[in-house]
């Protein structure tokens, strides 16, 4: 296989596909190569499953030579998060307590995958049950950033990233329970997508039932909608699965911006960010003016952070499921982790039921905040980077594991649709991303947003990182 196609999009590599001009066995052989010759560098991958991979790509290529019907994501190789199951494979959450847990059945997501025609090389890396934003785990290691191996590429998708922004992948499925598909994307400067809460059913049954989507990465908005279509939809397994039709996002990514109406915001009202990244950001969002959005600057959108009515809920999930190993094997746990699982099960009933209380009027506040604009954008990370090992930034020492992003985590507890794109290159040559976020069950605006800061085809930035 020539490197040529290595950062392809997938639409094209689809197209190529159905024309009988690129193998899928070519394709799939491609992506396994790239994914063992990085493994000692980037990290990205908890398993391989080349066997797998390769008798699926067989499959797909007598399907193409057959001239039968295609699906959406027909011969195209695509990675899976540990944090989803893939039938036989094992399932261990990034953590060395499931050691030997082995998914007895496929996630709808990883189903729909399957019936599509795409082809799954392997299960890549994430954070601990996904607790912290960054891509290191007692059980893998650190995973690194293709674009500077001293970096993380961010998390709790940390391998996922990695491997799309690397090329090994067109395109991944990952898990957003706080930001940790929109993290990573805006530091490896890729799309991070994920749509309304319940719109990809989530099954089994996450750690953080309330707060989890399973969404997309991809080099383009397009290749992210294109993936989000093909797992999207209801699913009865998952009790907060959308019933309602899936929106065209494929339509929507080519679509005008014009008479959107755009809220920017640096800060939403508490957030610490790098002068530089407001800069970039910023820049972004008053591009789509160039389109015929009206973008309007918007100081405050929460009167507070909602960071500890997260972290109530997300770490009170983890910390039920993993109550026994805290008891009995705290050793096997990444000890920041452990900690923070420490403090939410030392919640009273009382206190956690007004934080429930606490996030619906939050949820209110959004709607009637989205009376008046279409979408919010704000800056995705307030950093450009941060050093592979670390946890937070010195800078933001004071905050959480999860509050030091700041700009995330509200957008679960909503659970709103919403998105990162590449905004441009910081002086360091670390991308910057721009988030977009949409009124609930707007993934179609959030998208057109996203496509629309893209077309601005950001200086100096292409999706080729200088380690490629």
């Amino acid at each position: 296989m020539m490197s040529e196609f290595d950062f392809m999009s997938a639409l094209e590599l689809r197209r190529l596909v159905a024309a009988r001009q690129v193998s899928p066995v070519e394709l799939t052989e491609r992506a396994l190569s790239r994914a063992e010759a990085t493994q000692s560098t980037l990290n990205a991958f908890f398993v391989l499953m080349p066997e797998d991979a390769r008798a699926a790509a067989r499959q797909a290529e007598e399907a193409v030579m057959r001239g039968g019907a295609l699906g959406l994501l027909h011969g195209l190789p695509v990675s899976v998060k540990d944090l989803i199951a893939v039938a036989g494979q094992p399932f261990a959450s990034g953590s060395r307590a499931m050691v030997g847990n082995v998914a007895a059945v496929d996630a709808p997501a990883v189903e729909r995958l399957r019936q599509h025609g795409a082809i799954i090389i392997g299960k890549t890396t994430t954070s601990e049950f996904g607790c912290k934003p960054v891509g290191d785990s007692p059980l893998t290691g650190i995973t690194r950033h293709p674009w500077d191996l001293t970096k993380t590429p961010g998390g709790s998708s940390a391998g996922a990233a990695a491997s799309v922004a690397a090329g090994i992948t067109p395109f991944a499925l990952g898990t957003d329970g706080g930001g940790s598909l929109r993290i990573p994307a805006a530091l490896t400067g890729l799309v991070g997508l994920k749509a309304q809460f319940g719109r990809v059913p989530v099954w089994p049954t996450s750690a953080t039932p309330t707060l989890a989507h399973v969404g997309s990465l991809a080099r383009s908005v397009a290749d992210a909608a294109l993936l989000t279509t093909a797992v999207a939809g209801y699913d009865p397994r998952d009790p907060f699965s959308v019933s309602g039709p899936v929106p065209d996002l494929l339509g929507a990514a080519q679509a005008s911006v014009a008479g959107l109406r755009v809220a920017w915001s640096a800060t939403l009202g508490y957030a610490r960010p790098d002068p530089e990244v407001v800069e970039i950001a910023r820049a972004a969002a008053m591009a789509l003016a160039d389109q015929g959005a009206i973008v309007e600057e918007v100081e405050t959108v929460f009167e507070s952070d909602p960071g500890d009515l997260w972290t109530a809920e997300f770490y009170a999930g983890v910390g039920t499921r993993l109550r026994s190993v805290l008891e009995t094997q705290r050793d096997l746990l990444d000890p920041a982790v452990a900690d923070v699982l420490d403090a939410a099960l030392a919640q009273e009933m009382r206190a956690y039921y007004e934080s429930v209380f606490r996030r619906y009027a939050l949820r209110d506040a959004m709607v009637r905040f989205f009376d008046r604009y279409d979408v919010l954008l704000s800056p995705t990370v307030p950093v450009t980077s941060l050093e592979a090992g670390r946890n937070l930034p010195e800078r933001l020492s004071d905050r959480s594991l999860v509050s030091w992003v700041f700009y995330t985590y509200p957008f679960n507890l909503t659970g709103q649709p919403a998105a990162s794109v590449c905004a441009g290159l910081a002086a360091d040559g670390m991308p910057v991303g721009v988030q977009i976020v949409g009124r609930s069950l707007g993934e179609a605006d959030v998208v057109r947003a996203a496509a629309g800061v893209e077309r601005t085809k950001p200086h100096g930035y292409n999706h080729k990182p200088p380690l490629a």
